[in-house]
C-alpha cells in the first residue's frame, strides 16, 4: 500500500476520549464547570489574568474587535498575509482593515511599514504571529505607544511563542488562540480570548453568551451578544491537550528540526523558516518557498504532483488582499503589498504533525526535490 502523509493531523489519546466520555455521563454539557477550569489553567499557561473559552478564534477576534470599541469609520492596521478571519473581524464591527506587507524572512508584518499606514482614522493595529512565532513586538508597542493605538494580537497560530521571554498573548489589550485541529493543541473547533483587563473580560464573557448579564437570569439580557459559547466537550478536551502542551511544541520543533537537517543542502532552491533574534518558535506549519521565479510560478503543479505521490501540501497563505470581495470592496490590487504577494504564491506548507519520523521526513524530502527539480 503507497504510503499516505496528510498536511497535519491531531495528537488524541485515550485520556481525550475519556475527558469527553466523563462529559457526556454527567448529562452537563453546556456552561458546566469544564470551561470554566479550562479558562483559569489556560490563563495560568498564557500568562494572562482573564481567559474567556469561545467557539472558535474568529468568534474570539470578534469579541476582541468590540471590546476595543472598534466601530464603523475606524481603521485597523493587520498583515495581508494571514488567515482571511484576522481582517473580516474588522469588518464585522463595519470598520476598514487597512494592509501592511510583511518582512520577507518571518512573514509577520513589517514593523517598519507601519507608520506610513496610520492616518487619523487609525484605532488599532491587530498583530498576527504567524505560523508558530511572534511578530517584532518590541517595535510594535512602541509605535502603538507613540500614536495611541490599541494592539490586539491575533495569536491564533503561535501558543506559548516568546519574544524576548514575553509570550505572545500579553503584548496587547487582548488577545485571540484558536483550537482548530491542525493547531499546536485543539478543541476540535473552539478558541480562547485573553486579557489582563477585568472590564474587557466581563463584556467578552457576556457577549459570548447571547448578552446574558452575569446577575441576569437564563432569559434576561443587557446587550447584543452572540452565542460563540465553547461546550463542555470541548473543554475537556482542550484541559487534556493543555497538560500536555510543553510535550506536544517539543515533538513539533523536534520534526521541524529534522525538516531542517534534510533540507539544510537544498536552500539553494528553497527557503526555509526562519527564526527572529529573540523569539522563540511553536510550529503551527512548517512552510517553505520557491526561491527560484520561474519554478514557482509552478507550484500548483508541484502540489499536484505531490499529491499523486501520497503528500499533501498546501498553499500557506494566499494573501487576503487579492480575494475578490476584498478587491471590489477596497479596491486592492496586484502589486499593493508585493512581498506578501510574492510570499503566497512561492510558498508550500508541507506535512507536520507528531509521529513523523526522520524516514517519513527524508522520504518527504526526497519527493518534494525531485518533483520541483522536474518542474
Amino acid at each position: 500500500m503507497p504510503k499516505y502523509y496528510p498536511i497535519a493531523k491531531p495528537h488524541l489519546s485515550s485520556k481525550e476520549i475519556s475527558a469527553v466520555t466523563e462529559v457526556l455521563r454527567s448529562g452537563n454539557l453546556s456552561l458546566g464547570p469544564k470551561h470554566l477550569l479550562f479558562e483559569k489553567e489556560f490563563a495560568k499557561k498564557v500568562g494572562t489574568k482573564y481567559a474567556c473559552a469561545v467557539s472558535s478564534g474568529t468568534a474570539g477576534l470578534h469579541l476582541a474587535m468590540i471590546a476595543a470599541n472598534i466601530k464603523a469609520g475606524d481603521e485597523v492596521i493587520t498583515s495581508p498575509l494571514s488567515f482571511i478571519a484576522s481582517a473580516n473581524c474588522i469588518l464585522y464591527v463595519n470598520a476598514k482593515p487597512v494592509f501592511v506587507d510583511i518582512d520577507p524572512l518571518t512573514y509577520n508584518m513589517d514593523s517598519a511599514k507601519i507608520e506610513s499606514a496610520i492616518t487619523p482614522k487609525t484605532k488599532a493595529i491587530l498583530v498576527v504571529h504567524i505560523f508558530g512565532q511572534t511578530a517584532e513586538m518590541t517595535a510594535i508597542q512602541k509605535i502603538a505607544k507613540k500614536h495611541h493605538l490599541k494592539i490586539i494580537e491575533d495569536a491564533c497560530e503561535s501558543i506559548c511563542a516568546e519574544h524576548h521571554g514575553k509570550k505572545a498573548g500579553t503584548f496587547g489589550e487582548s488577545a485571540v488562540f484558536a483550537f482548530y485541529p491542525n493547531k499546536q493543541m485543539t478543541t476540535g473547533e473552539g478558541g480562547m480570548l485573553v486579557t489582563n483587563n477585568e472590564k474587557t473580560y466581563r463584556l467578552c464573557n457576556s457577549l459570548r453568551n447571547q448578552g446574558r448579564s452575569e446577575n441576569m437570569q437564563w432569559l434576561d439580557h443587557e446587550r447584543l451578544g452572540y452565542n460563540y459559547r465553547m461546550d463542555e466537550m470541548s473543554a475537556a478536551v482542550g484541559l487534556t491537550q493543555l497538560e500536555k502542551l510543553d510535550w506536544m511544541i517539543k515533538e513539533r520543533t523536534a520534526v521541524a528540526n529534522l525538516y531542517h537537517k534534510h533540507l539544510d543542502k537544498h536552500q539553494d532552491i528553497l527557503q526555509l523558516p526562519y527564526l527572529a533574534k529573540g523569539n522563540t518558535h511553536t510550529w503551527f506549519v512548517y512552510v517553505v518557498k520557491l526561491t527560484n521565479k520561474k519554478t514557482a510560478k509552478n507550484r500548483n503543479q508541484i502540489i499536484a504532483s505531490l499529491a499523486k505521490q501520497g503528500i499533501s501540501t498546501k498553499p500557506y497563505l494566499p494573501p487576503i488582499h487579492l480575494f475578490s470581495f476584498y478587491k471590489k470592496g477596497f479596491e486592492y490590487k496586484k502589486g499593493d503589498f508585493p512581498v506578501a504577494e510574492e510570499v503566497g504564491a512561492s510558498t508550500i506548507a508541507l506535512p507536520f504533525y507528531i509521529g513523523l519520523k526522520e524516514s517519513d521526513i527524508k522520504y518527504i524530502v526526497d519527493k518534494l526535490i525531485k518533483t520541483i527539480q522536474n518542474a
